[in-house]
């Protein structure tokens, strides 16, 4: 049975969207900008998701999530890069995660798992890890909207577009 596990790749599926959404829309100087001196770029933000995608879910139900080998710190540093290696550090990330997620099922959800030395249920991690990755999809959603301007295109219901997209409800389920 995949019925739980198969739920929350679907809601990983919809912030996986909202996010390349995001990335598609933006060019090298709104990747790497921070609004503010204190603030996180886009690009950076990528890093720190792929981060800890990478860090929580690899060999995931027999290690800790986080791994002796992630650089969090670095994941936080002012970056110049652009589209093609921000999309090549976005799939890493969710690479390691899908890979493992298809190797999960419903009786795993019990099981016990590790991150930074604290027992958590599979199911407990992976909706942190949801949650977390939710989060940061919205920081990215929300950077890339303010960088577009009048040039953004929106990933979900259109402000004034609620009447005609509950008529014809497309992205519910992904």
């Amino acid at each position: 049975m995949r019925a739980v596990i198969e739920s929350i790749e679907g809601e990983y599926r919809r912030y996986r969207a909202l996010g390349e959404g995001t990335l598609d829309q933006l060019d090298r100087v709104q990747l790497c900008a921070r609004p503010t001196p204190g603030s996180l770029s886009v690009a950076t933000i990528v890093w720190h998701i792929s981060g800890n995608l990478e860090s929580r879910f690899t060999d995931f139900l027999t290690t800790d999530g986080e791994k002796p080998w992630r650089q969090r710190e670095e994941e936080f540093a002012e970056r110049d890069v652009g589209p093609e290696e921000v999309r090549a550090k976005w799939e890493r990330g969710w690479h390691v995660l899908t890979a493992t997620l298809a190797s999960l099922e419903d009786r795993h959800l019990d099981d016990a798992v590790t991150i930074r030395g604290v027992d958590f249920t599979v199911s407990q991690a992976l909706h942190r890890s949801l949650g977390h990755t939710a989060y940061h999809v919205g920081q990215m959603t929300y950077l890339g909207k303010m960088h577009a301007g009048d040039g953004w295109t929106y990933l979900s219901i259109a402000p004034g577009g609620t009447s005609a997209y509950n008529a014809n409800p497309t992205h519910e389920k992904m």
